[in-house]
């Protein structure tokens, strides 16, 4: 590594919204760390957060994030630990106001300031936006977004790194985004640190690459780990990944000294290969990386040497993610116990659907499952065998009226009494009916987007 072999330290807290709650006190305590990253987004998230804000115009933002950081505050100002995350959701303002309010209580006021960036949200230029010709059609169906505008719940553009390091330059210590993609967390603070111009394609794609292995927490070290899982140590208290950095780009994926978990050569390589496409193009708003390039050597004690990663120039459009209503569902389950469990479970689905048909009702899916047999493999697991000693039974349904889908939860309970023997597991009242939401990927050029995205820094 170059530049005098500094080393910058980025470490991951959070890989999704709902991550273990003490990982980034973890991180803080565990030993020197220059940055935490914690990913709170995915596509659905977003569209949760909308309603929770339709329903309150305070909501919209993780909110277990704010009450993270009071509990952390003081230690990442004493330790110069400065903070970049997503938890903004659809409402980043609330959130870093929330925020702020958290670091006066933790008694960190005069001592620290929160940056926020805005302008990924699309919703209110939705129909603006159309007007102008921007079709935003589907990326895989080539399908105009107009033909679902009227359901639509959120959209949010992947905006890049620009902003964060523009936070960072005002000396923000804590930064709050909407819809930032995820590995921008990671290479946005390494982009701040090294002076990397956008131009610097190699050493960008290897930030992404290292926010691609931070963004998923744990998975990069021992969690949900395929080989030899049976083998991972105390992931009870399994260590976050953290990034060490030099300036070429070329980065050490390591963990605190005693945390549990491990990072070897395969643990990397599984999240490396996460959600990948074509590896020789993952497209990000800053660059686009060829992962076929990266080069990994596992120098033992829980470090592994990633490096070797090149890039090509940005493209000029940015990724939208779009959320939109597409019906309603419910599932409803029950417990079959031995003897003849699964030809029980199949007994009570024949009875079931005969039961829906006479009372005409039709559904876009219905779907059944036993759990404990097919539910993973499908077709491929064969007929059961006769001394199954129990199979849960799941039904799903699907429609696009919500008055179809109520009267089918009502049809469950009955199955207890009026169909086949030795069933439990229906305590709990009547399957929950659920709004469905539905993803729409789209493009924008970037032109359209970062000319609105704002920076703006205040003390707490």
């Amino acid at each position: 590594m170059s530049d005098n072999g500094r080393v910058v330290r980025v470490a991951s807290g959070q890989g999704f919204w709902g991550d273990d709650l003490e990982a980034p006190v973890r991180q803080v305590e565990g030993g020197p760390i220059d940055y935490l990253m914690l990913d709170y987004l995915a596509e659905v998230t977003m569209s949760i957060m909308q309603k929770q804000r339709a329903r309150d115009p305070n909501a919209g933002y993780a909110r277990d994030f704010v009450s993270l950081m009071q509990r952390i505050f003081p230690a990442c100002i004493k330790q110069g630990v400065r903070v970049v995350t997503n938890a903004g959701g659809v409402n980043p303002r609330g959130c870093a106001e929330a925020l702020a309010e958290a670091g006066r209580t933790a008694g960190v006021a005069g001592r620290a300031t929160v940056g926020l960036v805005t302008g990924d949200d699309l919703m209110d230029r939705l129909d603006s936006l159309l007007g102008e010709g921007h079709e935003l059609r589907h990326m895989e169906t080539g399908a105009p977004l107009c033909e679902v505008r009227e359901r639509v719940q959120s959209a949010n553009a992947y905006i890049g790194a620009a902003p964060i390091v523009r936070a960072l330059e005002f000396g923000a210590d804590v930064i709050v985004t909407g819809r930032s993609t995820d590995t921008a967390l990671t290479y946005g603070p390494l982009m701040h640190e090294f002076g990397w111009a956008v131009d610097d394609v190699d050493q960008i794609a290897a930030g992404v690459v290292a926010g691609h292995i931070n963004e998923c927490g744990a998975q990069s070290t021992g969690g949900n780990c395929m080989i030899d899982w049976w083998q991972v140590p105390d992931l009870a208290a399994v260590g976050f990944p953290i990034v060490e950095v030099g300036a070429d780009g070329a980065f050490v994926v390591t963990k605190h000294h005693g945390s549990g978990g491990w990072v070897t050569r395969a643990s990397v390589t599984e999240q490396i290969l996460y959600e990948m496409g074509d590896p020789t193009t993952y497209i990000t708003p800053d660059v686009i990386v060829d992962f076929t390039s990266i080069q990994l050597d596992d120098q033992g004690d829980d470090r592994v040497r990633v490096h070797g990663i090149t890039g090509r120039a940005r493209t000029d459009f940015l990724k939208v993610s779009i959320a939109y209503s597409a019906g309603w569902k419910a599932t409803g389950t029950l417990t079959y116990s031995w003897p003849d469990a699964a030809a029980k479970a199949k007994a009570a689905d024949r009875v079931l659907r005969e039961r829906l048909d006479r009372l005409g009702l039709r559904f876009d899916e219905m779907r059944t499952e036993l759990v404990g047999w097919d539910s993973t493999h499908g077709a491929l697991a064969g007929e059961p065998p006769a001394d199954l000693p129990e199979v849960q039974l799941r039904v799903g349904v699907r429609a696009d009226e919500r008055a179809s889908v109520e009267r089918f939860t009502r049809e469950i309970a009955p199955l207890v009494l009026t169909g086949p023997p030795s069933v439990t597991g229906f305590a709990g009242g009547r399957p929950r009916v659920q709004e469905i939401m539905a993803y729409w990927p789209a493009l924008i050029e970037r032109s359209v987007v970062e000319p609105h995205l704002v920076v703006d820094v205040k003390e707490v």
